[in-house]
């Protein structure tokens, strides 16, 4: 239990390896089963409940326990485990979202939840393999993160339209803002990715350097929200509009 819970590399995480690959099949399978049964969650009620509270539970242990992991193991600190990079933050209001059924927050989420932790757990940037502690909170919660955001999207009467999709980007652009030009500062941080690269190799590395990085950053996050609205648009509104 000591050595699985440690902070130490006992082994290093290995990129497309069979755990990985897994971690990978497991996230596809848990969207394709929403999406295939979406139907009918909208009418069971029950079950969208006991859904919606397994989904809170467990993104609310996964990140008790990761700031567990860092203070039991002498290995907190702000720059790593506050949560401000966007897959915490999109934790964060997905377990608001669960718990109040807000449709502001759904609307959020449904643009910074999914593709993030889909690239989180393609390209993870993680040092513990299978089977520390790191390894599964690592994966869990980015599983969870997004069925959760799928769920609320399936479930909810939320209606997302182009200048929906905007709004939801600018809010993107008001907090990449405040992270780049104050949090990452102050806490020599790179949350957002806005100081530099992951130190894992991902999309992000093609971008470029210097000002054509933020560009291209941005660039890419917009036509992600416009893809994400095209498909939100072919695969959901068009069955609710058939209902």
């Amino acid at each position: 239990m000591g050595e699985w819970f440690s902070n130490k590399v006992l082994s290093s995480f290995q990129f497309f390896g069979i755990h990985h690959l897994l971690m990978i099949f497991l996230f596809i399978l848990g969207m394709a089963l929403l999406l295939i049964y979406s139907n009918k969650l909208r009418t069971h009620h029950r079950i969208v409940s006991i859904l919606r509270w397994t989904l809170f539970t467990i993104l609310v242990s996964s990140e008790i326990s990761y700031q567990t992991w860092g203070i039991v193991n002498g290995a907190w600190n702000p720059r790593e485990f506050l949560p401000f990079q966007l897959c915490s933050l999109a934790g964060i209001l997905t377990m608001l979202a669960l718990l109040t059924k807000n449709e502001k927050l759904s609307q959020i989420i449904l643009f910074i939840g999914i593709v993030p932790s889909f690239l989180a757990v393609v390209t993870p940037e993680l040092h513990h393999g299978y089977p520390q502690f790191r390894f599964w909170q690592f994966f869990i919660h980015h599983l969870v993160l997004s069925w959760a955001c799928l769920l609320l999207v399936i479930t909810s009467k939320l209606k997302i339209t182009f200048m929906k999709t905007i709004e939801s980007y600018i809010y993107l652009l008001i907090y990449a803002g405040i992270t780049g030009f104050i949090i990452n500062p102050l806490l020599n941080a790179n949350f957002l990715f806005l100081a530099r690269t992951p130190s894992a190799n991902t999309p992000l590395n093609l971008l470029g350097n210097g000002f054509w990085y933020y560009f291209n950053l941005c660039l890419v996050g917009l036509l992600v929200f416009i893809a994400i609205y095209g498909v939100y648009m072919l695969t959901f509104q068009v069955k609710k509009g058939r209902k």
